[in-house]
């Protein structure tokens, strides 16, 4: 989970991370409100939230991608473990990551 400051940033980090196959899908949510300090100060700000769908292999790839192209000092990277799931999804999932980047 990547939170952006707004949603033509989520996108455009979620189109790029599909298109290097570091992820098989990125969903955007458009908005949401986030409350935090930073630097002192309470902050509220209105951002989206960038889920990426990638599998553990690729994590530390796409956590570096992110870094390097996020417009914040600290961007928020939260990497949460699957369980489980579909297991054609899953597989749909693991092939987008193994191709090589267009």
């Amino acid at each position: 989970m990547v939170t952006t400051g707004g949603r033509n940033d989520a996108e455009r980090l979620g189109e790029a991370l599909v298109v290097e196959h570091l992820a098989g899908c990125c969903s955007v949510i458009p908005t949401v409100h986030s409350v935090y300090y930073w630097e002192g100060q309470l902050k509220r700000e209105h951002e989206a939230l960038l889920l990426v769908k990638t599998v553990e292999s690729r994590s530390a790839a796409v956590q570096e991608y992110v870094r390097t192209h996020h417009e914040y000092e600290l961007p928020e990277i939260l990497q949460i473990a699957v369980e489980g799931g579909s297991p054609a999804y899953l597989t749909w999932l693991a092939d987008q990551v193994t191709q090589e980047a267009r």
